[in-house]
Parts: structure tokens; C-alpha cells; sequence
């Protein structure tokens, strides 16, 4: 279905005019709702023996805990336990709430998965790659971050920072092009749906186990997301590398 993004253009005519899409906006707002919303639920009556909500957030964290371990000493690592919790619970949420339906309100789509937007995905992985050279330049001092870049031979540092650009753009599109062909199938799905009563009957079926597929894909990605910061991030915290 042809549709146009909801966008608004602040400081027109000036030197710092930029564009929003209001969709994004309004997405990413209910994400970090729904997110805030599972924490405080999941941690308001903590229990010795948890259960409900409580049991499913200390799984994600001894998950998120897992994948650190599996890159770094947890002396190291456990200072970004936080860090990868919130990224897998808020890159799930939003991978996934553009599933149920799509909303068009005068010819704008407003209601999506914000991660199906590139924009969206290509500025979270450079906040990861920018932290990870703060942490870097932090924990090892500038003297041992700079030391990286000449290991293992000094005339390999172009390619070093070609690869730091490489990294941004992997790391964001990977999550984009997944998300977004997902939401595009699901939309065909639900055209075929409308166009007839064979349609309909046609189309259930697949639109269903492709929603559940799409739901496995989420959560795949958040996880890949949130593993490949952590090895960057490991990269740039620990000496040995």
C-alpha cells in the first residue's frame, strides 16, 4: 500500500531546519513507554522466590548477563549490564509492535515497528559505536585506546577506521532490513486479505505464522544487536584486544 510519513519541518528557512517524522516520534514514545512500563511492574514487589513478571526480568537480565560474559571478564563487563538490558527489551518492544496492525490516518502511516525506519536503526548503532569509544578512551586511557589502532601493524589504522563506519552501518541496516521485510510481507498478506473472499481465506493462514515467524525474528535481532555492541564494546574496554 503507497503511504507517506507524517513529517514536520522545525526551524524552516534557517540554517538549522530539520525534519521530523512524527511517527517515529509517537513509536519510539510508546516503546520506551511499554519498557518502563514492563520494569516497574516486573520489580515493584520484589519476592526472595520470584515469580510472574519478576521471574521473567531476572531471566533477560541473567540473559543480557550471559552475552557479556561471553565477551568480557564480568569486571569489566558488568558496568554495562544496564546498557545491554535496556537495548534488548527496547529493540524487542519495538521490533515487534508494528506486527499487530498499521495505522494510516490521511494517507500517513503513523503506527510501525520504529525500527522498520532506517533512521531509527542507524542512529541507535552509532550511539553503541560512539560509547564504545568513550568507554575505550575511558577505561584504557587515551594513550592504550590510540595503542589499538596500531596493533597488530601501524599501517593498517585506514582500514581500522573504514571498519568503524562498517560496524555503524552492519550493525544498523542488519536490524532495518530484517524489521522492515517483515512489516512489507505482512502488509501484502493483509491486501491479499481485503481484496476477496478467497483472498481472506487465502491469506490467514500464512499471515498468522508469518506474524509468529516475525516475532522470532524480533527477538533473534535484539539478541544479535545487543551481542555484536558487547564484542565492540569489548574491543575498545579490554587491553588485550
Amino acid at each position: 500500500m503507497e503511504h507517506g510519513n507524517p513529517l514536520v519541518t522545525a526551524f524552516k528557512g534557517t540554517a538549522f531546519e530539520m525534519t521530523f517524522n512524527l511517527s517515529n516520534v509517537l513509536m519510539l514514545f510508546i516503546t520506551c513507554l511499554i519498557v518502563f512500563l514492563i520494569a516497574v511492574f516486573a520489580t515493584r514487589n520484589l519476592q526472595l522466590k520470584p515469580t510472574g513478571m519478576q521471574n521473567f526480568f531476572e531471566w533477560v537480565m541473567d540473559f543480557v548477563k550471559g552475552i557479556i560474559k561471553s565477551n568480557m571478564d564480568w569486571k569489566t563487563g558488568g558496568r554495562f549490564h544496564v546498557l545491554g538490558i535496556t537495548l534488548i527489551m527496547f529493540l524487542f518492544v519495538a521490533n515487534v509492535i508494528g506486527l499487530p496492525m498499521a495505522v494510516y490516518w490521511k494517507g500517513d502511516l503513523w503506527w510501525k515497528s520504529p525500527t522498520a525506519d532506517p533512521v531509527v536503526t542507524l542512529t541507535l548503532a552509532a550511539m553503541v559505536i560512539v560509547l564504545t569509544h568513550y568507554y575505550g578512551v575511558k577505561m584504557t586511557g587515551l594513550k592504550g585506546y590510540g595503542k589499538g589502532y596500531l596493533k597488530p601493524l601501524p599501517f593498517l589504522v585506514p582500514l581500522k577506521i573504514i571498519e568503524e563506519f562498517a560496524n555503524t552501518l552492519t550493525l544498523g541496516l542488519r536490524l532495518y532490513g530484517n524489521i522492515y521485510a517483515g512489516e512489507v510481507l505482512l502488509g501484502l498478506l493483509a491486501g491479499l486479505a481485503t481484496s476477496s473472499f478467497f483472498g481472506l481465506v487465502g491469506a490467514v493462514v500464512p499471515a498468522l505464522a508469518w506474524t509468529g515467524f516475525s516475532i522470532f525474528v524480533g527477538g533473534i535481532q535484539s539478541f544479535i544487536f545487543v551481542m555484536l555492541s558487547m564484542v565492540y564494546m569489548s574491543h575498545k574496554v579490554s587491553e588485550d584486544h
